[in-house]
């Protein structure tokens, strides 16, 4: 009897080992299997703001450049009154020209008029006295045509004395050549002294109402998205960004550089000059859109696909993506606004496949403490 309550007494004390054995033995088994699965990083599907933009680059130039010439020629310019960069209105007075010769001219004809017109009375008073001497039988009939005829000279002498009269006037007063529209002075050729006209180039160049705009050159394949309209921004140089929005269209393109020129007009800013470069971009399309980050969509023969975590386990949907904008590409259908997405999706991920989702914030923490658990042993190492 006391052997047999030994040995259960052993038998008893040996139990609990065992079972502490086996508990122990499962733990480690759930570690690894804990520790098979990949940590991936997932970011959610959200609402951002997307936009289509065609690059442009070229120069500004004048909305409506207009060129003054003198109408009269062979006159001195005596007086100069505005430079390149001034600003002028309608009608304003640029320069004048000497008038002796003009003034003249118009008093010659002044007296022409006044000749034609004492012709045309007498020759009105003849035709009188002939149709009177006529009718009492006084007169033949060819007196009668002669002075007819003499009054229909005279009239036209007097219509040809007026014409000439006018022009004389026109003259005399285009020795002042004054602006045909607002705008503003972007060259000045009149010379004090020189004689005006003559074949010579502009005496003025002015920008019809100030207005400057881009003429850009655009690629072939960017001309269907362009629309009369679309808003740009462009960089001009020395003056930052302008705004401005497209006002013409290309009609035809390049053969060789397969290029077309668009204008854009732009909003007034100080500075704006023509000859300046600038660069930019006409944007085509801006809506908010449902977007994950570019490196999310995988694309293939099969389509476009992002991966999606759902309760740890990948699922690939297939999507339509549509704009790239700032890293994030638009997804028109496929997933909905906050699905978990993995962030850089990777063809070693199938549909199945278990992960432990971690977010961006936590993938940098972990990366952190990496960094620095690393670092602290080289640290200690140099301190003495």
């Amino acid at each position: 009897m006391r052997i047999l309550s030994i040995a259960l007494l052993v038998a008893g004390l040996a139990l609990p080992a065992v079972a502490e054995d086996s508990a122990s033995s499962d733990a480690p088994a759930e570690s690894a299997v804990e520790r098979s699965v990949p940590s991936v990083t997932v970011t959610s599907a959200e609402t951002t703001e997307v936009q289509a933009r065609v690059p442009v680059v070229g120069s500004l130039i004048a909305r409506q450049e207009v060129q003054i010439y003198s109408q009269v020629s062979g006159h001195e310019i005596t007086e100069i009154l505005v430079e390149a960069g001034d600003t002028v209105e309608k009608g304003q007075v640029l320069a004048r020209m000497s008038t002796d010769t003009l003034a003249a001219q118009l008093a010659q004809a002044d007296a022409g008029y006044q000749q034609a017109e004492a012709a045309l009375k007498q020759a009105v008073t003849s035709l009188e006295r002939a149709e009177r001497l006529r009718a009492s039988n006084n007169a033949s009939q060819a007196t009668l045509d002669d002075a007819v005829a003499a009054e229909a000279n005279a009239q036209a002498g007097l219509a040809q004395a007026d014409a000439a009269r006018r022009i004389a006037r026109l003259d005399l007063d285009r020795a002042e050549i004054v602006a045909p529209v607002s705008g503003l002075v972007v060259e000045r050729n009149a010379i004090l002294g020189a004689l005006a006209g003559g074949g010579s180039g502009p005496l003025f160049t002015l920008l019809a109402d100030g207005e400057i705009e881009m003429s850009a050159e655009v690629i072939e394949t960017a001309l269907q998205s362009l629309s009369i309209g679309d808003p740009a921004e462009i960089q001009v140089a020395g003056l930052g960004n302008i705004t401005g929005e497209v006002r013409l269209i290309p009609a035809s393109v390049d053969p060789v550089t397969r290029l077309g020129k668009m204008r854009i007009s732009l909003d007034s800013a100080p500075g704006l000059r023509t000859g300046l470069f600038a660069s930019g971009w006409v944007i085509t399309a801006k809506r908010h859109a449902v977007t994950v980050p570019a490196t999310a969509v995988l694309s293939d023969d099969q389509g476009d696909r992002v991966q999606v975590v759902e309760d740890g386990v990948v699922r690939s949907h297939p999507v339509k993506a549509g704009l790239l904008w700032e890293g994030r590409r638009e997804i028109v259908e496929g997933i909905e606004e906050g699905e978990q997405v993995i962030a850089r999706s990777g063809a070693f991920f199938r549909d199945g496949d278990m992960v432990k989702a971690i977010s961006a914030a936590q993938s940098e923490a972990e990366t952190e403490n990496e960094t620095a658990s690393a670092a602290a042993p080289a640290e200690g190492t140099r301190r003495p």
